[in-house]
């Protein structure tokens, strides 16, 4: 029985990292309050006694409320000396400033110098408020929206005004794994803030220092484009609608997935195609299709036309096309079907042991 606990932990904690990976590349955030949430989340899990590993925990959205005043402190001072007023605050999203930052400075302009004070103010009251509210109206119930569908592994969506409760063995993942899940939270509310145009402007050139350190080459990429605009007709890869001015090369399998250029691993897509897929791995539809195009059909020509540029493998490829794609089996995750439309992995845990023992034991992957 201990031993089958002990086993039924480790699949749960194992769980919790699959989904925090799918959270941070399937989830919408488009702006930074998710993250600081799922910071939040770890940190309570931390401060908060728990009684066993498989407990549930309920957390008070007022103690949420007051984490999130925390976190976001020091992103209401003014970034910029050049700019004035908020115009030299950091932006959390794409549109108008964040309530929460706004009511933040408008303290900090009260002379109000650290959260000790804040507390002590008459402006307190008003700032959990707005932080309150952010929280329900927000981040609450859209932190655990993947793929467009709800996917409560962390919390249930009880949409209560007081409280949520951690599913039994969510805390104590939490603190297993706080280390890893505040670096990655923190890592992707990096992103989100250098990827913010007004933001850049306040930045400057180390906006792009991630990029520049461990992106892709994109004018090694603008000789990939017409060599795949020909091989696919004018169409686009997905859609499969002729090609315009906004035509992108996408990583079949995303770079954030795999960070190493291949020279088999491009398509031709609209930006609108491409932007929606993001960071998902393709249909099985349209795997077969790259398989065939890339990997069969014009595999000789890819590599003549691209090798100057890129690593020119397609045996390789195709393994890193299989592993993506096994981790995603295993993981449960959604894959992208065209704009804003998922499908779920087809599953077969027996077959995939099969391929998987085959692969290792470096045996053809399917039996014939």
């Amino acid at each position: 029985m201990k031993n089958r606990l002990m086993s039924d932990n480790q699949q749960q904690q194992l769980d919790f990292i699959a989904y925090i990976q799918r959270l941070l590349v399937e989830g919408d955030f488009s702006a930074t309050y998710k993250f600081a949430l799922l910071h939040a989340l770890a940190d309570v899990c931390v401060e908060q006694p728990l009684i066993s590993e498989q407990a549930t925990l309920k957390i008070d959205l007022a103690t949420l409320a007051d984490k999130l005043i925390v976190l976001y402190w020091h992103h209401a001072v003014p970034f910029a000396a050049d700019q004035t007023g908020e115009n030299a605050l950091l932006k959390q999203n794409s549109g108008v400033q964040s309530k929460v930052i706004s009511v933040l400075y408008e303290c900090q302009q009260n002379n109000i110098r650290n959260l000790r004070a804040l507390k002590q103010s008459h402006l307190y009251k008003a700032t959990f408020n707005a932080a309150l509210a952010t929280l329900k109206t927000g981040p609450l119930w859209r932190l655990q929206i993947l793929a467009k569908q709800a996917e409560c592994f962390l919390y249930p969506h009880t949409h209560s005004t007081q409280y949520i409760t951690l599913n039994a063995g969510i805390a104590s993942c939490f603190r297993r794994f706080y280390d890893l899940v505040v670096y990655l939270a923190k890592n992707a509310w990096l992103q989100k803030i250098q990827s913010i145009k007004h933001n850049q402007t306040l930045i400057g050139p180390q906006s792009q220092l991630h990029d520049f350190l461990f992106g892709f080459d994109r004018n090694a990429l603008s000789k990939a484009k017409p060599v795949l605009i020909e091989l696919q007709q004018g169409t686009c890869f997905y859609c499969q609608k002729p090609l315009h001015n906004k035509t992108e090369v996408d990583h079949f399998i995303p770079f954030a997935r795999y960070a190493n250029d291949l020279g088999h691993n491009f398509v031709a897509a609209h930006s609108a195609c491409n932007n929606n897929k993001r960071d998902f791995l393709a249909a099985q539809c349209h795997r077969e299709r790259w398989e065939e195009q890339n990997l069969v059909i014009h595999s000789q020509h890819l590599t003549r036309e691209l090798s100057d540029y890129f690593n020119c493998d397609a045996d390789k490829s195709r393994s890193v096309s299989d592993w993506a794609y096994q981790v995603a089996q295993v993981n449960s995750a959604k894959l992208w079907v065209g704009v804003n439309e998922f499908e779920a992995v087809d599953f077969n845990y027996q077959q995939l042991c099969i391929e998987l023992g085959r692969v290792a034991e470096g045996k053809p992957k399917y039996s014939l």
